[in-house]
């Protein structure tokens, strides 16, 4: 009995265990998970895009350049003994006012024996004269009618005495001149840009005294992108015609004084590119820079680098959107059926804050203006501020396919069908209600 045991149970959990594995088999577990969810996973705010009429403005720099700059330089020899008080770096001063002054002396006594020498060429002049009148007389009364030659009437002494007096008056000019230059008067109106020279030193002939510019204007040399180019009506001067386009404004701010802004116009274009950046240079100048009346606050410094907004062309219908929608430079999202699709672009132009869009968006779309991160192109979102019923379902191609099928069989349309079920639902929740009581 005990070996019949031994052999049914081992056979009995084989045969329940065969037994549980074909049930298993032929119930398979049914997967109860539907497709992919209708719902909203995102709600973003998006920005409808429309074209609009945008002045381009193109950012520059420079540093600040006089527009007449030259050396202040002595003409005579001598030792200073005046210095102006505005002959100090950064002083001002006007046309004609005498900066410095050299000992006059030499230059003085110069001036008296240039004037003697010329009184000596006038007497020895005038007594040529007379004895070339007293020559032809005595010819006259001599000759035996017979002509003259020149050297018996004294002409050429003459014309040595006349020689001699055109030099002495030329003498006295260069002695005036050179007495005159003993003062170094200002060529225009202007300021020091460097003191070289000072009170009490002995100055050579042609000895530079300062660097001086002028104080009518300065200019600024400024780069333009080659991709800004076409954006920009450059003042252009031609050789048949040397008229300029209407001059074109500029605004420069500086980092050493954030609230200054100077005002300008760009006056000319280079006729060259430049060999070390290929750059086109344009040039700007601002009128009367030190003029607190044209320009209040702080005055602009030579050599100052300062940033610059050119203004550029007008465009019709640009399409203008903000960079904080724009992605790695390249592409944005927007909104299409419910859908974030990415959208890649290309940008014509770009500052600090806006781009205009060249190609890659067009007017009436929705751009997406939220900031993503990872997101997927393809994904199901909700625009903000829509006006939604609260307990409207969303609907997917699966669910309004189904509807179909089962409105088809029952010979009903899809909203007859909806209906039906709609009121099949009140009734039954009356039901219950009647039911309860």
């Amino acid at each position: 009995m005990s070996k019949v045991k031994k052999w049914l149970i081992p056979l009995a959990i084989l045969a329940i265990t065969l037994i549980a594995s074909k049930v298993i088999l032929n119930n398979p577990p049914e997967s109860s998970r539907g497709g992919p969810s209708s719902a909203s996973q995102l709600t973003v705010e998006v920005q409808q895009l429309k074209p609009q009429r945008f002045t381009v403005v193109v950012d520059t720099f420079g540093t600040v350049q006089p527009k007449t700059q030259s050396a202040l330089v002595a003409q005579v020899s001598g030792q200073i003994n005046y210095v102006s008080p505005q002959f100090r770096n950064g002083g001002f001063f006007s046309k004609g006012d005498v900066l410095l002054k050299l000992d006059q002396r030499d230059y003085v006594a110069g001036v008296k024996i240039a004037e003697s020498d010329l009184l000596s060429a006038e007497q020895t002049l005038l007594e040529e004269q007379a004895n070339a009148t007293q020559a032809a007389n005595d010819w006259k009364r001599l000759g035996n009618g017979q002509a003259p030659s020149d050297l018996v009437l004294r002409k050429p002494q003459l014309a040595a005495a006349q020689a001699r007096l055109l030099s002495a008056e030329a003498s006295l000019t260069r002695a005036n001149l050179a007495l005159e230059r003993t003062e170094i008067t200002a060529p225009y109106d202007g300021r020091i840009l460097k003191q070289l020279v000072d009170f009490g030193q002995v100055l050579a002939a042609n000895s530079q005294t300062a660097e001086i510019y002028s104080t009518d204007s300065v200019e600024i040399r400024l780069p333009i992108n080659n991709s800004d180019i076409d954006l920009v009506n450059f003042p252009e001067e031609f050789r048949t015609n040397n008229s300029l386009q209407p001059l074109i404004e500029a605004r420069f701010t500086s980092s050493l004084s954030k609230s200054q802004t100077w005002l300008g116009n760009i006056i000319r274009t280079e006729g060259a590119i430049s060999s070390d950046s290929q750059q086109l240079y344009i040039v700007a100048k601002i009128e009367d820079p030190y003029n607190p009346q044209l320009h209040p606050g702080a005055s602009i410094k030579i050599g100052q680098y300062v940033t610059a907004e050119v203004q550029g062309k007008t465009l019709d219908d640009a399409i203008v959107i903000n960079n904080s929608t724009i992605y790695q430079g390249s592409y944005v999202y927007i909104v299409v059926d419910g859908l974030l699709k990415r959208r890649d672009i290309n940008i014509r132009w770009q500052n600090s804050q806006n781009s205009i869009i060249d190609n890659g968006l067009n007017a009436g779309e929705l751009l997406v203006t939220t900031p993503l991160g990872q997101v997927s192109s393809g994904t199901r979102v909700s625009i903000a501020g829509e006006n939604r019923p609260q307990n409207q379902r969303q609907r997917s191609p699966e669910r309004d396919a189904k509807l179909q099928q089962m409105a088809k069989k029952m010979g009903l349309t899809v909203d007859e069908l909806r209906a039906k079920r709609k009121a099949d639902r009140a009734g039954s929740t009356a039901a219950n209600v009647e039911n309860n009581e």
